[in-house]
């Protein structure tokens, strides 16, 4: 049994970006402002499967798993990729950019 290679990271963003474009209903800033939005219920069907994995509501008792979890982060960086693309073109340099910048951060406040 051979292991599934991973997608590449930004040609697969950038296939997900063309078939959205294709398919978009709003252009020009109000499709851009859409686009960033999405990221917003992403992140609530995060919240919605802690809640459900941990069984917070009662009424509903323990809905989602861990994996349901797992799936719903990966949906939001997946979004945000898709979005930072709607916003350039280079988004890999600017992520990458940005990535660096990140890691080389202090991680304790500078004097």
């Amino acid at each position: 049994m051979t292991a599934q290679q991973p997608a590449p990271l930004w040609p697969t963003i950038d296939a997900l970006w063309s078939r959205l474009e294709a398919t978009r209903a709003h252009a020009g800033r109000e499709g851009v402002l859409l686009r960033i939005l999405k990221l917003s219920e992403e992140v609530g069907e995060v919240a919605e499967a802690v809640l459900g994995a941990t069984g917070q509501n009662p009424r509903k008792g323990v809905t989602h798993t861990w994996e349901d979890v797992q799936s719903e982060l990966c949906d939001v960086a997946i979004t945000a990729l898709v979005a930072l693309r709607t916003l350039t073109p280079q988004a890999d340099e600017v992520f990458d950019s940005h990535l660096t910048r990140v890691r080389e951060r202090p991680l304790t406040p500078e004097a």
